[in-house]
């Protein structure tokens, strides 16, 4: 998720932000917000979520940066920090909604097909919130894993850390990494291959054929795109080195769906590092 050459700006980043360096400490938060947010966003599907929990860990990370003691990249130090809080939290809202792959199921199967636009050929902005409706219903299926599953899912097959990496983040051996990640796998696309007609033809399910009742359910705004905006580029641009490759042609067009999905980047982040920053834990170590 970093390269060699970033890391050694992070120990330099890290060891100026300890001698109270507010400049060195904003940039190196700066850094790797991106990554948090976006897997913190995977994890619990609300952006509102996503932006508390992101601003949380930098707050564990900011107090507890003394203990870095470069050991391991700054990354995976981070990382391991934002997968255990990730791990810990209270059940969030989206959990309580969307329990087990059978449920996520049946209600995809009550949700009547309708075409989306109702005539006529789909413009550039239905396609934008056809869009929308993929990536939130694609994303919804990651909580019908159990959290462990969902976060190496997440670390391993969308942002394809390698399972070194993985291993390190999560605190578990390489071979218990590789085989939880191919579980994970497993469980989500045996679903999508019984359910999801994105890659077999054969389902009915269309990501237009639900739009309008997603809409019609509040699960889509027009108007406010949640899961198809504030992006620049597609994960696929920014993850690692596709260490994890699928092992069939069929399983690879699935974690495609996944790695296409955008990379949001919000204009919140100097927001929440000035708040962050105002933490009183925060000001007290660093003295600002």
């Amino acid at each position: 998720m970093n390269n060699s050459s970033q890391e050694v700006d992070d120990t330099t980043l890290v060891s100026e932000a300890l001698e109270g360096n507010r400049k060195s400490l904003e940039q190196l938060l700066q850094k790797h917000q991106s990554f948090v947010y976006n897997i913190a966003w995977k994890m619990v599907l609300n952006p509102a979520d996503a932006e508390d929990i992101t601003q949380d860990i930098f707050i564990k990370v900011i107090t507890g940066l003394s203990g870095f003691k470069g050991q391991s990249q700054f990354s995976t130090w981070l990382y391991r920090i934002a997968a255990n809080h990730l791990l810990n939290l209270k059940r969030v809202k989206m959990e309580n909604l969307i329990t087990t792959f059978g449920d996520y199921g049946d209600v995809l199967d009550k949700i009547p097909d309708t075409d989306f636009p109702a005539k006529g050929v789909p413009t550039p902005e239905d396609l934008m919130i056809i869009e929308d409706a993929k990536v939130g219903c694609t994303a919804g299926m990651l909580i019908c894993l159990d959290r462990e599953q969902r976060i190496i899912f997440i670390l391993g097959e969308i942002f394809e850390v390698d399972h070194n990496m993985g291993s390190e983040i999560l605190n578990i051996s390489k071979d218990n990494f590789r085989q939880k990640l191919t579980r994970a796998r497993k469980d989500l696309y045996t679903f999508m291959r019984e359910k999801c007609g994105l890659v077999n033809k054969n389902n009915p399910c269309r990501c237009r054929k639900k739009t309008r009742a997603f809409i019609e359910a509040g699960w889509v705004d027009p108007d406010n795109l949640q899961f198809n905006s504030h992006y620049i580029k597609r994960i696929y641009e920014v993850a690692g080195g596709g260490c994890n490759e699928a092992s069939t042609l069929i399983e690879s067009q699935y974690t495609e769906i996944y790695r296409s999905h955008p990379f949001q980047e919000h204009d919140f982040v100097k927001q929440k590092l000035s708040e962050i920053l105002m933490n009183k834990e925060v000001r007290k170590t660093y003295n600002l």
